[in-house]
């Protein structure tokens, strides 16, 4: 490897390392901002959102820069494509941070009404996920990565559960769909993130082994 292309893909990595940090702190700006009902937080999270908007559009085009100029191959290349795919994904947890966060405006006006699923546990394994999606990323670790994958299903679980939960909230309490559905809203978006960050998962695997994993059993992603 040339020594241009191997100081640009260092910057690329300084660049994509930069953009996790800042959208994981606005996924735990978010999480906080729901559970402490801080509309001024909450509103924090959704004005950094086009920091992180910017940020995704330098990393994509710095790859398109590098691809055009030294057309990679091997390891390289799989470095650049899984860069692009794991750059998108971040930019999707940073929007469903600020969709939690319009949530969170939302409560902070109905109080500090307890939520009726287990939020925090919820909330808690999603950010962990994450955190491990990104170290994984950080040290290039395909068994951390593996981890995180496995971990998604326990969270599918907890948002089924959820959703059974609210359907005989519903039928209980009519007077208050709002909240519930603010809530099932908040659900939704961190299952979601945690997806993204089996998707990062996946792609460190890809980076690291050349292996493709998505849509393969648990046992062929046990550590």
């Amino acid at each position: 490897m040339g020594k241009h292309l191997e100081r640009e893909l260092g910057r690329l990595k300084r660049q994509i390392l930069a953009l996790s940090a800042v959208v994981e702190e606005s996924v735990q700006r978010a999480v906080d901002s729901i559970q402490n009902r801080d509309a001024d937080l909450a509103r924090h999270v959704i004005q950094a959102d086009e920091n992180i908007d910017q940020m995704e559009v330098d990393i994509e085009e710095e790859c398109l820069k590098i691809l055009a100029l030294h057309q990679p191959v091997a390891i390289d290349l799989r470095f650049i494509v899984a860069v692009l795919k794991i750059n998108n994904d971040l930019e999707r947890i940073g929007d469903l941070a600020v969709n939690i966060a319009e949530r969170a405006l939302f409560l902070a006006t109905r109080g500090r009404t307890a939520p009726f699923f287990d939020f925090q546990g919820m909330a808690r394994l999603v950010q962990q996920m994450l955190k491990d999606s990104l170290d994984a990323l950080v040290n290039i670790d395909p068994s951390l990565a593996r981890k995180v994958c496995i971990s998604d299903d326990e969270v599918d679980e907890m948002n089924r559960q959820m959703f059974k939960e609210a359907e005989e909230m519903f039928r209980q309490q009519p007077e208050g769909s709002d909240v519930l559905l603010h809530t099932l809203s908040i659900s939704r978006h961190l299952e979601r993130i945690a997806d993204l960050a089996t998707n990062i998962a996946e792609d460190v695997i890809y980076m690291a082994e050349g292996d493709i994993v998505r849509h393969q059993t648990e046992d062929f992603l046990a550590p």
